[in-house]
């Protein structure tokens, strides 16, 4: 055999080497889709246990275990306003295992209060929007009012006078408040606390007057006349408490405010895999159980494409940061 033809034929030899591993790689995608999953999968929490996207993470997590029969295992990683559990799923490996359940807080708000070390729209790959709850508008019965007008129209006679509570500098009831604030032209005192539950305790008792605050977290008061309820704050009524008027629709058109969770992974997942977690979880939260298991917390299935949660976490960003900039807050 001549020098050129074993020459060629170890060419050939190389290049077929070489080309193995080039179509295997752009194979691996779909058919780590079409195996998936075939360990436990990481369904991080940036907050901890027993909280309301908690409760919602653990009924959809529950569901996809019973749909892909391997366990999807609730991973509480609170701290930071959910920074700490976020930034955890931005520097974990994209291959579906590790998946963040977010929100709010720790994607449209607390960016642009405190330094994070992940970005809200290059850090992951959106997966799905799970769902959301409006707040409900409370005050004291003691303030002397029936309805959103009325509540602003008090608040203009009496500027700064009037207080709110919320569950801290920076969480999503306090810039509902200073949203409104501002939306309606009018000036508030901000009393925080550390949580909701004594934010809602202090508003009972009095020593505050005002209140936005998850309905689960307010019924029961509502109900016993210890808290005067006058609007949600979501675009459409709440179907557990269809008699309460959003504030859009009594005083400030496109008013809105709502606590959202979503799942996504980390940046930079198959498109493959994307598709087949967003094709289960939209068949999920279609399902009788989860809509009747979301509505007992006040909270509503939404779903859709990849492309619908990038295009919303977007726009709520860039919503919040407006209204954390026009209220000067600050991180503590």
């Amino acid at each position: 055999m001549s020098f050129q033809h074993r020459l060629n034929s170890w060419m050939g030899v190389c290049l077929a080497m070489i080309a193995v591993p080039a179509f295997a790689q752009n194979s691996t995608p779909a058919a780590a889709a079409k195996g998936y999953p075939e360990k436990p999968v990481r369904m991080v929490v940036p907050f901890p246990p027993g909280g309301g996207i908690d409760i919602i993470a653990r009924h959809v997590t529950q569901k996809l275990s019973e749909a892909f029969g391997v366990q999807f295992m609730v991973d509480n990683r609170g701290g930071a306003g959910g920074a700490i559990g976020t930034e955890n799923i931005a520097r974990a490996a994209p291959d579906g295992y590790g998946l963040l359940f977010s929100s709010t807080s720790p994607m449209s708000i607390n960016p642009h209060i405190n330094k994070v070390k992940y970005d809200p729209m290059t850090s992951f790959t959106p997966v799905i929007m799970i769902g959301f709850t409006p707040e409900v508008l409370v005050v004291h019965p003691s303030l002397p009012v029936r309805n959103v007008r009325e509540l602003i129209a008090v608040a203009k006679v009496r500027p700064g006078a009037l207080s709110f509570a919320s569950s801290g500098v920076g969480t999503i009831i306090h810039v509902t408040a200073e949203m409104f604030a501002q939306r309606a032209g009018i000036r508030m005192l901000h009393v925080p606390y550390k949580g909701a539950a004594p934010a809602v305790i202090d508003t009972v008792a009095g020593n505050v007057s005002i209140l936005f605050a998850a309905y689960p977290s307010v019924s029961g008061q509502v109900r016993a006349a210890k808290l005067k309820a006058l609007a949600i704050t979501s675009l459409k009524r709440l179907e557990i408490a269809r008699e309460l008027p959003t504030v859009a629709e009594t005083a400030l058109p496109g008013f809105e405010s709502n606590q959202w969770w979503a799942v996504s992974g980390p940046a930079g997942m198959p498109a493959a895999l994307v598709a087949r977690l967003n094709t289960e979880l939209e068949r999920i939260l279609r399902t009788d159980d989860i809509k009747k298991r979301f509505a007992v917390d006040g909270a509503e299935p939404v779903g859709g494409t990849p492309g619908d949660l990038a295009t919303y976490i977007k726009n709520d960003y860039e919503k919040w940061g407006a209204v954390i900039r026009g209220a000067g807050i600050r991180g503590e």
